[in-house]
């Protein structure tokens, strides 16, 4: 790859405005509780403050991104559905009844459907495809560097436009049967962890189909080689367009100053995709929950963030990333509307020796 490509989307990234940032920590201090009483949802509004660049933290409108997208290693037998599937799927989100629809209609957040590289059109789902599904990595590359460019370039415009549509923070979700492998094979690279570590059941192998799907990653990484330390070969050569489109979308909120809130496995590899090859970016991210497959804790530890949910959840599509959103409400409830200390004349409390804060 000749020159930097991400270069461009570095240089458009602001940095965390730590004085928005202080002054969101001391409204939270001023609040008539003990001192970090809501924990990690404090963090969170403190963090998001800092991105926005003012303690104000309003998340009126909000919208789900569920970039959907087919992957060729499906044809090893690693997933328990066919290909067909994805489309099936993809197209009742789309009509907005799909399980990420209703947990979304509660949370007050807009579903919206993207083709990434699907096999099957379906319709209602925005056609953002920059190929017919990837190749099957265990024979060579996923996909050219060239269609990497443009799905990241996708997700980045994607950010831009929700930006413009007025939304205030974005979920991340996905839909492609054998995700999970593609997942696991980036995971395994770039964190340098053994395919046994970090391959799951996805949804619900067998005991054969596990071994499938983990002999896949094996042959899959022998094959192509990708580069540890070159996380663009990686997405090429063991990767997947809906993988691709995220991290874009990372990249893009980071620009746009959106918070972004990361889901289960792929959407949390994306996340650790675009961390490396646009490590300010980070700064958007909020992680909503550690899913049930076996790498995820490690995935969020090297993103340096902390999830607020352990429910074991590993629906995808954007399921447990919608959950931070009803969290963020009630916290900001308490932020925004809660008496202070100076309100009722108690004394403020103050950080005692050996605090941890």
């Amino acid at each position: 790859m000749n020159g930097d490509p991400f270069a461009a989307y570095r240089a458009r990234i602001l940095p965390a405005d730590t004085e928005a940032a202080a002054r969101a920590k001391a409204r939270w201090d001023g609040v008539a509780k003990p001192l970090n009483g809501l924990g990690k949802l404090e963090t969170a509004v403190i963090r998001i403050a800092a991105l926005l660049g003012d303690e104000q933290v309003r998340l009126d409108r909000r919208a789900v991104a569920v970039l959907c997208a087919d992957n060729g290693v499906v044809k090893e037998g690693v997933t328990q559905t066919d290909a067909s599937v994805t489309a099936v799927m993809a197209r009742r989100i789309a009509e907005h009844r799909s399980s990420v629809c209703l947990m979304a209609k509660t949370a007050r957040a807009d579903v919206f459907a993207f083709d990434l590289g699907m096999l099957t059109r379906a319709e209602g789902v925005r056609d953002l495809s920059v190929g017919n599904g990837t190749a099957n990595m265990t024979e060579g590359p996923a996909m050219t560097g060239e269609q990497a460019l443009r799905a990241i370039a996708n997700g980045v415009r994607l950010a831009e436009t929700f930006k413009k549509d007025g939304y205030d923070v974005l979920v991340t979700g996905e839909m492609g049967i054998g995700n999970t492998t593609t997942s696991s094979a980036v995971a395994s690279v770039l964190l340098g962890l053994p395919v046994n570590t970090v391959t799951g059941r996805g949804a619900g192998l067998s005991d054969a189909g596990l071994a499938r799907k983990r002999d896949a990653i094996r042959r899959a990484i022998d094959r192509n080689r990708p580069d540890p330390k070159d996380p663009f070969d990686v997405l090429c050569k063991v990767g997947g367009f809906d993988l691709a489109g995220l991290a874009g979308l990372y990249i893009g909120a980071a620009i746009q100053r959106l918070p972004i809130v990361i889901d289960g496995l792929p959407s949390s590899v994306a996340a650790v995709l675009a961390a490396r090859l646009v490590p300010e970016c980070r700064a958007a991210m909020l992680a909503s929950h550690c899913s049930a497959e076996p790498v995820a804790r490690a995935i969020l530890r090297e993103l340096g963030l902390d999830p607020i949910l352990f429910a074991d959840m590993k629906l995808g599509e954007g399921t447990g990333a919608v959950c931070m959103l009803p969290l963020l409400d009630m916290a900001l409830a308490v932020y925004h509307g809660s008496v202070t200390f100076s309100d009722t004349g108690i004394a403020q409390y103050v950080p005692q020796q050996g605090d941890d804060r």
